[in-house]
């Protein structure tokens, strides 16, 4: 990464720290229910699955809305293929990242992205949702102070980097407060080029998972 430009390696990275996380805890019971969140851990990892996948056919796709494409990962799956789905989803979206040009663009309903902003999504899915699935098991996930840094300074350019990257970036997802900050209610991600960001903060569109 250079100039706040995420790509393929910081997907493989996160994918490893998410991974190796959620592979040490697939003895647990993951049908287990997040506090905070309607979901169960097992829905959430799915759904990091899926996001990653998706941002790889929106990229793919050049900013075309696919309507036209259905994926779903089964969150009732073995606890083991649920994380080695996470890890090929993303590597899939690190292959098209790594093969697109860097002008390149896609479809997505907080802004046309850029390569480095799907990495970023990408990176964004796989950790907050690692870490509320460390939540719903009663553990702690803690991932690189730079891994954290880097998708916050990507995706939330208006946060400032005054503290802790990590506990910044849960709080700018909506997933805790921070010291006088009240918890989210709503969020969005600036996934254009950073270069687009007109240096206000967005309407968040609504409170996602």
């Amino acid at each position: 990464m250079s100039d706040g430009v995420l790509g393929a390696t910081e997907v493989r990275r996160a994918a490893a720290t998410c991974s190796d996380f959620l592979g040490d805890a697939v003895d647990r019971d993951w049908s287990v229910s997040i506090p905070d969140l309607e979901m169960s851990v097992a829905g959430v990892v799915a759904h990091a699955a899926e996001g990653c996948l998706w941002y790889a056919i929106d990229l793919a796709a050049g900013g075309a809305d696919l309507e036209s494409v259905e994926h779903r990962v089964k969150p009732e799956a073995p606890n083991a293929d649920l994380v080695a789905t996470l890890n090929s989803c993303a590597v899939v979206v690190a292959a098209v990242i790594e093969t697109s040009a860097e002008t390149a663009r896609g479809f997505h309903p907080m802004g046309t992205a850029d390569p480095s902003g799907f990495a970023a999504m990408a990176c964004d899915e796989m950790l907050i949702h690692t870490d509320d699935a460390a939540r719903g098991l009663g553990s702690t996930f803690r991932p690189p102070e730079d891994m954290a840094g880097a998708v916050l300074g990507r995706l939330f350019p208006w946060v400032p980097l005054d503290g802790d990257p990590w506990e910044l970036l849960q709080w700018a997802n909506g997933r805790i407060p921070l010291g006088d900050r009240d918890r989210l209610e709503g969020w969005a991600w600036h996934c254009a080029p950073l270069a687009e960001w007109d240096g206000t903060v967005p309407t968040p569109p609504r409170r996602d998972p």
